[in-house]
């Protein structure tokens, strides 16, 4: 869809642990990871050694990336956008991958789908893990700030628990297009899934795929 060739440059933007960035580097595109947490970083050099890949690690919060007119496409997966303090922080990681990206580069930012999530909403739920641990979960949603407020319970076959609080704000498509659109960004394809189906209300995933635009010639 990207038209990405070997050898292109591209940022793995939120990039965790680096499992999408080593699989890409992989496949011949010249990577680069950023991340703002130092262990997951870590981890991912160990994980790029042990898989003979050469990538550029970059520990920085999204808000400051540091280059310029230098990627063919910078990638944000997984849901990792919306976890800053406010709308306006989140326009400020917008416009950071506008002027990362050269003239006609492509972001593509996958998020789970807002709309049918509030469809199926569960307020409680839990699920078990293959270790036997049980992870609770209760959420939610402020309607007023689009914001999704969970505590997640681990409780692990010994009795031992911890408990995180996670916050994230959960875009609609068109908020997002608006957004980008904002920051330099412009429309280019929307998908449901993978597998490039039409983005709907019922779609598990919203991919969005936008272009920066080139700057106007002078005649």
């Amino acid at each position: 869809v990207l038209g990405l060739k070997r050898g292109m440059k591209i940022l793995d933007l939120a990039c965790g642990q680096g499992r999408l960035t080593i699989e890409f580097a992989r496949r011949g595109y010249v990577m680069t990871g950023q991340d703002i947490n130092a262990f997951f970083l870590k981890q991912a050099r160990q994980s790029a050694r042990r898989a003979g890949v050469a990538v550029r690690w970059i520990k920085s919060d999204m808000r400051r990336i540091p280059f310029a007119g230098e990627f063919d496409a910078v990638l944000n997966l997984f849901t990792s956008f919306g976890y800053l303090e406010s709308d306006a922080e989140d326009q400020k990681v917008l416009r950071q991958v506008a002027n990362a990206l050269r003239a006609g580069g492509r972001f593509v930012m996958e998020v789970i789908n807002r709309d049918r999530l509030m469809r199926v909403y569960r307020e409680r739920d839990w699920r078990q893990l293959a270790d036997g641990t049980n992870v609770l979960y209760e959420r939610r949603f402020d309607v007023l700030t689009g914001r999704n407020l969970e505590r997640r319970r681990k409780i692990r076959p010994d009795g031992t628990a911890t408990e995180v609080h996670l916050a994230v704000r959960l875009y609609a498509l068109t908020e997002l297009v608006n957004m980008c659109q904002r920051a330099g960004l412009r429309r280019d394809a929307a998908y449901g899934d993978y597998d490039g189906s039409a983005s709907t209300m019922d779609s598990q995933r919203c991919i969005l795929i936008t272009e920066k635009a080139a700057p106007p010639t002078l005649s």
